[in-house]
């Protein structure tokens, strides 16, 4: 997965290197990459997010339990 993000960045990033303008290229670059990306990796994220928290909460229990 990360290999094609990669190679996504370098194809946007040619194409928005022959933009007409600066503008027009970092326009380009952010609709293109960086929003897709961001969205793509917030969604394949929510699994990590889960067990980040599930991790959390067994941390803190088991902490509450060796307290009492």
């Amino acid at each position: 997965m990360l290999i094609v993000a990669i190679a996504w960045i370098y194809v946007v990033a040619l194409m928005s290197l022959t933009e007409t303008s600066i503008v027009a290229g970092v326009m380009t670059f952010l609709g293109y990459c960086v929003l897709p990306l961001s969205i793509l990796y917030y969604l394949t994220g929510s699994k990590r997010r889960r067990r980040k928290a599930e991790a959390k909460a067994a941390r803190s229990a088991a902490a509450g339990s060796d307290g009492g």
